[in-house]
């Protein structure tokens, strides 16, 4: 029997929004039935335009705010309704902090089902703002040269001469490009004919030691003037270190190539995460957030509880970041990661700070560390930090059969994150405390890092 559905495309509905959906959607009902509204927070009275209708739910388009949320404020950013990049900058930054605690909280008891866990409120920041330090600006063209971020869902560039989260220099880097481009009419790269020269500007910084990076993304093999270019940015910005071309002639939506080439300065900036020093390369994988990061991983390495002892696996290790940190504290980290890149990255990080009780291996973790442990190796703790699909499942097998007496989980997504405990739960292990970290304020996306320990049977 076909449902019957309260709402009618196009046509206009108020709506009370009670809920936030992942994505940083208002959530309301029109008798039991779900409406998604973007833009909307919990508290506001609205007006939508219902612009698709599904059978359990439809999605509205925001057109008045009758009565504002007591949380609604007036987003600090003149583009933030329009830019991809903060959905929910519209919210007094303490309740987001409250949204997000609240985002983990439903996920782990309704995928997870698990009840009996400590849920900690989320750490935010002091200040939170102009806390990335790497930018990526793609290019366009629409009636003159435009550079910036994607708006919500799609591929259309807004024009960005500042933005509020990221650190303050881009702003002059935009600026000193964009001139560049039209005092020496520079061809944009089109996405759709695949034409054109240049496609984005990539920036890094490092926090603690105000070096700075630019990377020029290219569709060929050189960039003409590009010595003016340079010339103007050393004038300009006196921290900036390097000025690379990055080489990238692939069709898609990969933004890097694989080819560096130096333009100027040296082949790496320097950041710091506590006292571990790090050297950054144009294709280097580096925490987004310094300051957040740190608050992340010394909550990890207190889950960890290290005496001195320990055989610590460090799964999904990236550049060693985490593995560095427990080395201070145990006998000896092993790390493993798919990307050799990053497995370079993470013994040459190991050798400048002079750490040697680490060993890394480039490979999948379901197969590198079942070997490792069939040669003798057992785990006194393991930490994982996967990608936002969460952990393979032969991974999530050999750790309850190693039967570690600790693990710390370190995930950028709750829903996956939920789904591996309760897996994880039924092995042998028992979900103890989670700690979220606001690592991107005025969006959506919450790190967190879970204890668990092992449950003798």
């Amino acid at each position: 029997m076909k449902k019957n559905i309260p709402v009618q495309k196009n046509k206009i509905y108020s709506l009370q929004i009670h809920g936030l959906g992942h994505r940083g959607e208002g959530i309301g009902k029109i008798d039991g039935f779900t409406i998604f509204v973007e833009g909307a927070i919990p508290g506001d009275e609205i007006k939508t335009k219902i612009i698709k209708v599904k059978n359990n739910y439809a999605i509205g388009r925001l057109e008045k705010v009758i009565a504002p949320s007591t949380d609604r404020i007036s987003p600090p950013c003149p583009i933030a309704e329009k830019c991809g990049g903060c959905q929910i900058q519209q919210i007094d930054y303490q309740k987001q902090l409250e949204y997000k605690t609240q985002l983990v909280k439903d996920n782990i008891e309704r995928i997870g089902k698990i009840k009996d866990i400590i849920i900690h409120p989320t750490i935010g920041m002091k200040d939170p703002w102009n806390y990335r330090n790497k930018a990526q600006f793609p290019i366009g063209e629409e009636g003159g040269v435009v550079l910036g971020f994607y708006a919500s869902k799609s591929h259309k560039i807004i024009s960005t001469d500042q933005c509020l989260i990221q650190h303050p220099i881009n702003d002059k880097i935009i600026k000193i490009v964009k001139e560049f481009i039209n005092g020496f009419g520079i061809s944009i790269y089109n996405e759709e004919q695949y034409e054109g020269l240049l496609r984005h500007v990539v920036t890094k910084v490092g926090f603690t030691t105000g070096e700075i990076m630019v990377v020029l993304v290219i569709n060929g093999e050189s960039l003409l003037h590009s010595e003016k270019l340079v010339n103007r940015l050393k004038e300009s910005i006196p921290n900036i270190s390097s000025v690379y071309l990055n080489i990238n002639k692939k069709r898609g939506n990969v933004i890097l190539g694989k080819d560096n080439r130096l333009l100027y300065g040296k082949e790496y900036i320097v950041d710091y995460i506590g006292d571990i020093r790090f050297e950054i390369s144009p294709l280097s994988f580096f925490q987004i957030n310094p300051v957040q990061t740190k608050v992340l991983y010394e909550k990890a390495l207190e889950y960890a509880n290290l005496e001195g002892n320990e055989i610590v696996y460090d799964a999904y290790c990236g550049i060693g970041t985490i593995s560095l940190f427990l080395a201070k504290k145990a006998k000896k980290v092993i790390g493993v990661e798919i990307v050799e890149q990053a497995i370079e990255d993470a013994k040459r990080n190991a050798k400048i700070n002079n750490i040697e009780n680490v060993e890394f291996y480039a490979g999948k973790a379901e197969e590198i560390i079942p070997k490792l442990y069939r040669q003798g190796d057992q785990a006194d703790v393991i930490v994982v930090d996967p990608p936002r699909k969460g952990c393979d499942e032969k991974l999530l097998d050999i750790i309850i059969q190693m039967k570690p007496q600790r693990m710390v989980y370190v995930s950028c997504n709750p829903s996956t994150l939920a789904r591996d405990l309760n897996y994880l739960e039924k092995g042998g292990f028992k979900a103890v405390e989670v700690q979220p970290v606001d690592m991107f304020p005025h969006t959506m996306h919450v790190e967190c890092v879970t204890l668990m320990s092992r449950v003798e049977k």
